[in-house]
């Protein structure tokens, strides 16, 4: 039997895939926001809008090495008529002594420096025959030039960033600029990746029958931390169910996400389902694993594990049915805990290049490519080998949605596309 007979055969009575992910992300909530010094806050996404508790500038400043004079004593200035002015003091970025122009006065000045008293304009260098004592300037400049005021960019009490916005460096440099020190961002979920099975070994060698190398926690490690989480590979973890029960127990203390990988079906090494869906007392395990409307992949683990209650997401074990049950169940979640929108990654409505037969009863996530048309709109390429393969995943930059009833999409009918945003 195919991958997709047994797909179609495996759909009966499974749980709709909408009715399951909203059942399962409604019981997770944001983590607290967090506030950070401003050197750590790159990157972070802010829980809260952030107002300038001062102006940028902060006060009337030169724009430009030069001199700071009245424009009234320098408009008729011109190559055959220069204008000579005393020139009474220096003035540098460090200086802090307020002073005043008077007429047929002015300053030398260098960029940054605080602008004297009835000072309106600053003269370039260039413009003038450069005199220390007395200066001469051959031409008028316009009022208000080489120089700013204060406020000019940042007025205090304007918004600098909304909440939802990412940190970047130049949002940095606003925020030093008017005087923030530290920022309320929402918090990075930690998330924990375990892979189990008796049959895994690290990476660094081909698999042999027997062994298969771990390319899921590897994979999912990436996957998370792509969405903005701090992810942390804890490896391999053998199917011995006192093992398994001492790991999660200690990575409970350190996590607001787990994700596992394999053991979720009802095979007799399925140690994941076998432990955690255990029941105690009558009642159902921490975790219940649910045939979802799903391919590939349908078997999906959700629930809480540990005194703290900490989510754990538990994914299939071949690597491209874990890849989209991350992108199904675990980047939702993670989405959620950090306090992000939106949840789910942007759709778009592509008009498809070649016909792709689904499974019935099932809402299939295929890798494709997606290209935006010279005259508007998408295309979509499905590509090679079907949902499961991982050559696919790799050059895939979208996953054509295909719903429960579709068993055929003829090219040329028009589908919706999740946009991937690691490749454009």
């Amino acid at each position: 039997m195919t991958q997709t007979a047994d797909a179609e055969v495996a759909a009966r009575e499974l749980t709709p895939l909408a009715d399951y992910l909203g059942s399962a992300l409604r019981r997770l909530r944001a983590l607290p926001p967090l506030d950070l010094e401003l050197t750590q806050a790159y990157g972070n996404v802010l829980a809260q809008d952030v107002v300038a508790p001062h102006a940028f500038p902060a006060f009337d400043l030169a724009a430009i090495d030069g001199y700071a004079a009245r424009w009234e004593d320098v408009s008729t200035a011109g190559r055959g008529t220069p204008v000579r002015l005393n020139v009474i003091g220096d003035l540098s970025a460090s200086s802090w002594r307020p002073v005043r122009l008077t007429p047929s006065t002015c300053f030398s000045v260098a960029a940054g420096a605080p602008l004297p008293g009835g000072a309106d304009v600053v003269v370039p260098i260039s413009w003038t025959d450069q005199g220390m004592a007395a200066v001469e300037i051959f031409h008028p400049p316009k009022r208000g030039s080489g120089l700013r005021r204060a406020g000019d960019e940042l007025a205090a009490g304007s918004v600098l960033a909304r909440a939802g916005s990412t940190i970047t460096p130049a949002l940095v440099a606003a925020f030093a600029a008017t005087g923030i020190g530290h920022v309320v961002v929402r918090s990075s979920p930690r998330v924990v990746i375990i892979a189990t099975g008796d049959e895994l070994v690290e990476v660094g060698r081909g698999s042999q029958p027997g062994q298969v190398v771990d390319a899921n926690s590897h994979a999912l490690t990436a996957a998370a931390a792509e969405v903005g989480a701090l992810a942390y590979r804890v490896g391999i973890c053998d199917d011995d169910p006192e093992g398994l029960r001492a790991l999660l127990e200690d990575q409970t203390l350190r996590a607001d996400l787990i994700l596992t990988t394999g053991g979720t079906g009802t095979g007799p090494g399925d140690m994941v389902r076998r432990i955690l869906s255990r029941r105690d007392g009558g009642r159902a395990g921490p975790v219940a694993f649910t045939e979802v409307a799903l391919y590939p992949g349908t078997t999906l683990g959700f629930g809480t594990v540990g005194a703290e209650e900490v989510p754990v997401v538990c994914l299939p074990g071949d690597p491209g049915a874990a890849l989209i049950g991350f992108e199904v169940l675990a980047r939702p979640a993670i989405q959620l805990l950090s306090g992000a929108e939106p949840v789910f990654r942007p759709s778009v409505r592509a008009h498809l290049l070649d016909t792709v037969t689904s499974p019935a009863g099932l809402r299939e996530f295929r890798p494709a490519h997606v290209a935006e048309r010279r005259g508007g709109g998408y295309t979509v390429q499905p590509l090679h080998g079907g949902p499961y393969t991982l050559s696919g995943l790799m050059e895939a930059n979208g996953l054509v949605v295909l719903g429960e009833r579709v068993t055929t999409a003829a090219a040329g009918s028009t589908v919706d596309v999740l946009l991937l945003d690691r490749r454009k």
